[in-house]
């Protein structure tokens, strides 16, 4: 739909350049001949890169093109230099349609036109243009920062149950089958699977780590977060069948390189025919390894891929004769995947819930429930609706936001202070208004007293001057938000591309919310109206008297 309309309006922009073209040809306007023409060819450029964009490769890994990056730099400023080109030629057509309104917008809109002093034409664009950066600026940052925050909530969803059924001690719990039964007879709830956790260590033959690890059903797991499907390399169905991974074709991807380059497999040495059948047992990988799936920064971490072995030690084992001993378990890698936040890919690890049962000694037992619905945004809508079906007064439930308070709401704090903050900017860009409606009152203090002499009122020069002021900041705060809009969509389109190593994001996360670019203007509106009371009132005070006395 955005493409569309977007499309619609790069075809009637370059209608309306032309027709205005037309016109200043035989009006034989060489400077706006020019200025026009390069609108148009602005327009044709972002139309034709952007097609050739659709046809570039994906980037992957830390990959970098030189001549990608500066196709896609073009086609965004191409796009935002038509924009402003657009708006200028849309300006007298909107100050003609303001002259034919009423007496004093179309003495309002007539002084924005008119012959004044050099100072005075440069103060009136650096208002205009002030309030414009200014808008511009701040719906920028509050794109972007709008764009981390819901890049950070779509992979918290992605790798968390929307609403977690766990005991305030943290301690496992039996008799789960009935209460799964209960939650996905609830309208609205869309997944439901146990789970069990712990924490232990796991090494490989070059390097350890601390991780977590996560005991899941394969079969429902699918239906409440997103690890399927943020496989990178490997399988998931090789989490139940691990088997098939001593038997992995040469082609098979194992990992891919920081660049974005495929490992594969390839094909094994054979061993000799006449090798001691108990070295070939034991040089031979073991079938009856369960698998694991690991996330992309452990895998660096531990230097292994898919197919590798790798060992899980718990501090909490049996008792021995040396006291408790470390409880360990092979594994082999099955997947490795890449959720986009670099705690869950370098800490988290997931296997099969009844593996994870009996090496945590848990018997039937587990840890906790997640819970998917259909609104995110409204879980704690189901949180009554849950807490009545499971019946359990020992089982505590909590959506998401719940347990991520703090960080959204820092988030959402830092976001309202810097539209405080910029917001200020709007602010000090208004003085260029106040300047220049004094000067304008100084300026055409005949004219105002000739107005007046004529039976204008005090109100109506009150608003007459007013409604200048508000053109002015009207004509910065659409050039500002429009430009804005432009750029945010092209860098949310295109992308502004970053290091996956630096930033673990490889672009820039825009969102373009439209709610957001009207706030922007509101706000924006609001703080210029209000600049012009003081000048106008000035204005409105000027006796006749005062301003034809040296005349």
């Amino acid at each position: 739909m955005i493409v569309i309309l977007s499309a619609a309006v790069l075809v009637l922009g370059i209608v309306v350049l032309a027709v205005r073209l037309r016109r200043e040809i035989a009006a034989r306007q060489r400077k706006r001949v020019i200025f026009y023409g390069l609108g148009m060819v602005f327009g044709l450029t972002f139309a034709g890169l952007s097609y050739f964009i659709s046809r570039l490769p994906a980037l992957r890994g830390t990959a970098f093109s030189l001549k990608d990056a500066v196709i896609r730099g073009c086609a965004i400023v191409s796009a935002v230099l038509f924009v402003l080109v657009l708006l200028s030629a849309l300006l007298p057509w909107l100050l003609d349609r303001l002259e034919g309104r009423s007496f004093t917008s179309f003495v309002g809109a007539r002084h924005i036109r008119a012959q004044k002093s050099g100072f005075l034409t440069v103060i009136s664009v650096l208002s205009i243009c002030g309030v414009a950066l200014s808008s511009c600026a701040l719906s920028s940052v509050i794109s972007v920062m709008g764009g981390f925050s819901h890049d950070l909530k779509r992979k918290i969803l992605g790798n968390n149950a929307h609403i977690v059924i766990d005991t305030t001690s943290h301690d496992p719990w039996s008799g789960y089958d009935d209460v799964i039964t209960k939650l996905r007879a609830i309208p609205g709830v869309s997944g439901a699977t146990p789970v069990t956790h712990g924490e232990v260590m796991i090494s490989s033959p070059s390097n350890l780590a601390g991780v977590q690890v996560r005991g899941i059903d394969p079969g429902t797991i699918g239906g409440v977060i997103e690890l399927p499907n943020n496989i990178e390399v490997g399988k998931f169905e090789y989490l139940e069948h691990p088997e098939k991974l001593t038997r992995l074709p040469p082609d098979e991807v194992i990992g891919i390189g920081t660049h974005g380059e495929q490992y594969l497999k390839g094909t094994e040495l054979g061993l000799p025919d006449d090798i001691d059948p108990a070295v070939r047992e034991a040089i031979a990988p073991k079938a009856s390894r369960p698998g694991i799936i690991i996330g992309r920064e452990l895998a660096k971490t531990l230097h292994v891929y898919v197919g590798d072995e790798v060992t899980l030690v718990s501090p909490l084992g049996d008792l021995g004769p040396m006291g408790v001993m470390p409880r360990t378990k092979k594994f082999r890698v099955a997947a490795i995947f890449y959720s986009g936040m670099y705690e869950y890919d370098a800490s988290h690890v997931y296997t099969n819930l009844d593996v994870a049962e009996d090496y945590f000694a848990l018997g039937d037992k587990i840890h906790a429930i997640d819970v998917k619905v259909d609104d995110a945004e409204r879980a704690e809508l189901w949180t009554p609706q849950v807490i009545a079906a499971i019946e359990r007064p020992d089982l505590r439930v909590r959506d998401w936001r719940e347990m991520n308070r703090n960080l959204f709401s820092a988030l959402k704090l830092e976001r309202f202070a810097t539209f405080i903050i910029l917001s200020i900017a709007i602010i000090v860009a208004s003085f260029c208004i106040i300047c220049t409606l004094l000067l304008m009152v100084t300026e055409k203090g005949k004219e105002i007293a000739i107005l007046k002499a004529l039976g204008a009122t005090d109100g109506s020069i009150l608003r007459v001057f007013m409604t200048e002021g508000i053109i002015i900041g009207g004509i910065g705060t659409i050039f500002g938000v429009a430009d804005a809009l432009a750029l945010c969509t092209g860098l949310k389109w295109f992308g502004l591309r970053l290091d996956p190593d630096v930033y673990y994001i490889d672009r820039l996360p825009i969102n373009v919310d439209p709610l957001d670019f009207l706030t922007v203007a509101v706000s924006a509106l609001t703080i210029c109206t209000l600049a012009t009371l003081y000048p106008a009132y000035a204005a409105s005070t000027l006796r006749p008297v005062d301003g034809l006395r040296y005349e």
